[in-house]
């Protein structure tokens, strides 16, 4: 974060109220810290709302730093809440999403807009699940709340985001999983909530539950998800909405969706960026970010016209080609701009299919077959990347043997591509139930391939994921699937690469059976989302360089290991291992005197000939230090894709001190519901 400017001097001074007490309806109390300028009791401004599970105290307190004081220093209060049963607040927290916890928003936002500094006016700012918040909150229409910004959201909560990829189960369902339950386990802090924090704690271990259990049992789109995907109606939400994320991210797809359905003022920003705020994102390059949110604010809480209003629906970062690496610091590039979407200068180009070739006009005649090992997939890296950690995808071509490839001969003009490849194919399987996995890649001139794109469809979703329909086996049907957006270009000389799997390994667990796909190239396409330049992009006005508040404080105790993530063959046995592997250390936070460190490691291991061998542990160390006070958790969660079942194995251990609090074993299992 060296390249980011850090602002002391603002144009208005800022106070700090570490903790308050916003009340529930029903008397439960969430917890809140808020920055204002000083002077807001005189001249009252409106209120910026980020909520959340993650511990305002100590789990987002660096990125809550940067932010909140520079929103409070140009005019406006920035609000931080801890969502019932995290943080420091009161309760329990059942789920992801739940009505129970939009209520609550509902009511934090009317108890902003009633505070004496505030206008009447409030906004919603969040990533990841503060993104998702923001848009289902917005959907439910409190008058007092003018505006959104989502970041790396999602509209749809069964097929975008981390539990069903085209109806496969994925395995970010039980990574993510064991996240949100080791922040769900975590106990308030006594210096905030008195001695009654075991009490709360307790009401936590046992009252929280395990939400990756609700995300197995439910495998179709039923209701469950169904609740809190402003897709099922975008009517709902009036106020503007702007969507940001990257391509490096999980979420881009949704920008797209909302630029294209929202009723109201929405704007859509993609860079390059993975998981975080631009300002602080690799790879970069970084933007204003804070900045232009100042700008959407004071367009949509104060009435001050800044332009943004009159500027292109669409900014997005199209990306060069670069060799294929785990982690980049910039991505080189250039920012174009589109007036609507869909935009009406991109156009589908399509590729027909001839054994080992992408071609223009017919392809052949040809009925391939293709028989993955079920650990294809390998080279992917990981679903959700955060950008700071080797975490992206890896050169494609040690895929090949693991797919059937089509590629072009070069290129002999450049190519950009921006918004969502397609494959169309015809195709047969011999089992009822199997994957179809299709990549994307740019081959450089000297032949390393470079992913842009990837899409998974569980055939048995191909015309709904709902009322699911087995393949029969043997029959050829013709399928179309979207691979996840893109902004990419493709210069004179290289390639275009097409690969088809029947698995992707670890993004998605296998299907039960390892199935043989034949595709029939006559009537197969890539299609893909080709753009022409426009007059907008000589027209953009560049962003104004990264800047924040001043970092928080911390002290590294005990320096962390570095992140891990690694792959092995057992040569005896054949199985393969993907690991990765974090460790925070251990660090003090000056401001509240609290002492925390994490480990985490996630294990998905599997025999490339046996889909029912694939299981996946992830598991939790965290730890809560000041004086006397010392809490410590360790929780592991298992899936085991067996045959017939899912099988969840969950332990979990809490202690207070040498005191054990909790210690629980537990198993489930849950039908395979023709996945």
């Amino acid at each position: 974060m060296d390249d980011i400017r850090v602002v002391t001097d603002f144009p208005r001074k800022v106070r700090e109220i570490e903790h308050v007490w916003i009340p529930m309806p029903d008397g439960v109390k969430l917890a809140a810290r808020i920055w204002l300028p000083e002077d807001a009791e005189e001249d009252s401004v409106p209120a910026i709302l980020e909520y959340l599970p993650y511990r305002k105290r100590d789990g987002t307190a660096e990125r809550d730093s940067l932010t909140h004081p520079y929103f409070a220093g140009h005019g406006y209060a920035g609000v931080r809440v801890d969502m019932r049963g995290s943080g420091d607040s009161e309760g329990v927290c059942k789920g992801e999403y739940l009505k129970q916890e939009q209520d609550d928003c509902l009511a934090v936002i009317e108890w902003l807009a009633q505070q004496s500094w505030c206008s009447g006016s409030v906004g919603m700012i969040g990533i990841s699940w503060g993104g998702f918040n923001g848009l289902q909150v917005a959907a439910r229409r409190p008058s007092a709340l003018k505006a959104v910004i989502s970041l790396c959201s999602t509209d749809d909560r069964y097929n975008d985001d981390c539990h069903y990829l085209g109806g496969a189960l994925m395995c970010e369902n039980l990574m993510w999983g064991a996240t949100a339950w080791a922040i769900a386990m975590t106990p308030p802090d006594p210096a905030l909530v008195g001695e009654r924090w075991r009490q709360m704690w307790e009401q936590r271990l046992n009252g929280n539950g395990i939400w990756l259990q609700d995300w197995i049992e439910h495998q179709r789109r039923d209701d469950f998800y169904k609740h809190g995907s402003i897709c099922e109606d975008y009517s709902d939400i009036e106020v503007p909405v702007y969507a940001v994320g990257g391509w490096a991210d999980a979420y881009p797809n949704a920008i797209f969706r909302m630029l294209e359905n929202l009723p109201g003022p929405r704007k859509g920003l993609i860079g390059p960026w993975a998981h975080k705020y631009p300002n602080i994102a690799m790879p970069g390059p970084r933007i204003g970010f804070l900045q232009e949110c100042l700008r959407w604010w004071d367009q949509y809480l104060k009435g001050i016209d800044t332009g943004i209003a009159d500027e292109p629906i669409l900014r997005a970062w199209v990306q060069d080609p670069l060799p294929p690496a785990p982690i980049y610091d910039e991505r080189p590039g250039r920012w174009i701009a589109e007036p609507s979407w869909p935009a009406p200068g991109v156009v589908e180009q399509r590729l027909a299919l001839s054994p080992g070739r992408l071609v223009e006009g017919d392809g052949s005649d040809a009925v391939l077959t293709i028989c993955s090992p079920s650990t294809a997939g390998l080279s992917s890296g990981v679903w959700c990347a955060y950008g700071v950690v080797p975490d992206q995808p890896v050169d494609q071509r040690t895929e090949a043997g693991n797919a059937l490839v089509f590629e072009t001969d070069p290129l002999t003009e450049a190519v950009d591509l921006l918004g969502f490849p397609e494959f169309e194919a015809t195709l047969s399987s011999d089992k009822a139930v199997a994957i179809l996995s299709a990549a994307l890649s740019l081959v450089l001139e000297d032949g390393a391939a470079a992913r842009v794109s990837y899409g998974i469809l569980n055939l048995t979703h191909r015309h709904d994921d709902l009322d699911l329909t087995p393949m029969t086996p043997g029959k050829p049907e013709a399928i179309r699937m979207k691979l996840r957006s893109c902004g990419q270009r493709f210069e004179k000389g290289q390639r275009i690469r097409l690969a088809i799997a029947t698995s992707h390994w670890p993004i998605v667990f296998p299907s039960p059976e390892k199935a043989t796909l034949s595709i029939h190239c006559a009537t197969s396409r890539l299609i893909l989302p080709v753009r022409k330049a426009n007059a907008l992009d000589s027209k953009l006005v560049p962003f104004l360089e990264p800047e924040s508040a001043r970092r928080m404080a911390r002290e590294v105790i005990k320096p962390g290991q570095p992140f891990r993530r690694e792959v092995t063959t057992n040569q005896a046995t054949g199985e393969t291992t993907f690991r990765l592997a974090s460790d925070t250390g251990t660090v003090l936070h000056p401001h509240t005197g609290m002492i925390v460190s994490a480990k985490h490691t996630d294990t998905l291991t599997m025999h490339p000939d046996d889909p029912n061998s694939a299981r996946g542990t992830s598991s939790w160390e965290k730890s809560y230090i000041r004086g006397d006070w010392n809490v410590h958790i360790a929780l592991s969660a298992t899936v085991r894709a067996l045959r017939d079942v899912w099988r969840i194995e969950t332990h979990i251990v809490a202690h207070d001190g040498e005191e054990l609090v909790l210690e629980r074993d537990d198993i489930k299992e849950f039908a395979r519901d023709l996945n």
